[in-house]
């Protein structure tokens, strides 16, 4: 009976020393926590707990005789114990469904984030494209307005094409000057020339 114990115990601890991870093993850390941690401030863990009455419940059945009340009586001890071992299993199982939901959530957040992002992202390069559009469509303006401006400086066209007709009647006026004084200057010489020819011929 004793080296059944034994052997159940060892094997107990063997299924302890399992959870002997390293600090980066987190999920296994995790679980060995919930299923070796106490629920008093004194006491043996569940796990321990259950497992000694699971092992009496089997050395009972495996005894000879009749012992069928004890058998049952140590069923019962050990299902309530599975029941209360199970309990907080439970709450656990539903904080971490919680969790799991909480962080899908979390990541649907996420995800919209990253769109959102993606959209001003967007809107920042049309933005941009706008942004350099309207520079060039202002300094259009400003060149127009400079050249208008300059328009404005000078007199008005009615002004001008007089000045072009009064200046093209003098053109022409100096025109018919030159071409009198050519004829004027042509004729005197020929009257020179005809004097110089009589007073030769005298």
């Amino acid at each position: 009976m004793s080296v059944r114990a034994r052997k159940v115990s060892t094997r107990g601890e063997a299924v302890a020393a399992n959870y002997a991870f390293g600090p980066l093993e987190d999920d296994v850390i995790i679980k060995h926590r919930l299923l070796t941690r106490t629920t008093t401030t004194r006491g043996e863990p569940p796990l321990k707990k259950l497992q000694k009455k699971f092992t009496s419940f089997v050395l009972e059945i495996e005894k000879d005789g009749s012992n069928n009340d004890d058998c049952e009586k140590l069923s019962r001890a050990f299902l309530q114990e599975l029941s209360t071992f199970e309990i907080p299993l439970l709450k656990s199982k539903a904080v971490v469904d919680a969790n799991i939901r909480e962080k899908e959530s979390f990541h649907e957040f996420k995800d919209e984030i990253n769109k959102q992002i993606l959209l001003a992202q967007d809107d920042i390069e049309d933005l941009k494209k706008q942004l350099e559009e309207s520079k060039i469509e202002r300094q259009h303006k400003e060149e127009c307005e400079a050249i208008r401006k300059l328009i404005a400086t000078q007199p008005p066209r009615s002004v001008t094409q007089k000045t072009i007709v009064d200046l093209e009647k003098e053109i022409a006026a100096l025109d018919a000057e030159n071409t009198a004084s050519s004829r004027m200057l042509e004729l005197r010489k020929k009257q020179f020339a005809l004097l110089l020819h009589v007073g030769f011929l005298d």
